[in-house]
Parts: structure tokens; C-alpha cells; sequence
């Protein structure tokens, strides 16, 4: 199981959680990395957590 499936696998029960998990895989693939490639990690996280349905903030209804 790869960790796109595990942070689908929270998203329904823990969004929390799921959001912790892709920041600290963030920050463990720059720590192997060395800070070298942060913004194509960064680009490929939001990309990841977008298809996820994680976004920043809350959308919010119509008015």
C-alpha cells in the first residue's frame, strides 16, 4: 500500500491526521533530498492532496 492509499484511507475518518501525514512525508522526502528539489516537492504534494480533495480551507457555501 503506498502512501497515497493510506492518506485516502484517513481523509474519510482523520482529514487531520491525513494532512500531518502529507506534511511529514514532505518533510522527510526534503530531509533525503537535502533541501534541493523543496519546490518540486512542494508542487508534487499540493498536486497529491488536491486530488485527495485536501484543500487549505473549508469551502465554504454559497451565500
Amino acid at each position: 500500500m503506498g502512501i497515497m492509499d493510506k492518506l485516502k484511507g484517513m481523509m474519510g475518518q482523520h482529514p487531520e491526521k491525513a494532512r500531518q501525514a502529507s506534511d511529514a512525508a514532505e518533510r522527510k522526502i526534503n530531509e533525503k533530498t537535502g533541501d534541493k528539489y523543496t519546490s518540486q516537492v512542494d508542487q508534487a504534494q499540493r498536486r497529491a492532496e488536491g486530488s485527495l480533495g485536501m484543500t487549505d480551507k473549508p469551502e465554504q457555501p454559497p451565500t
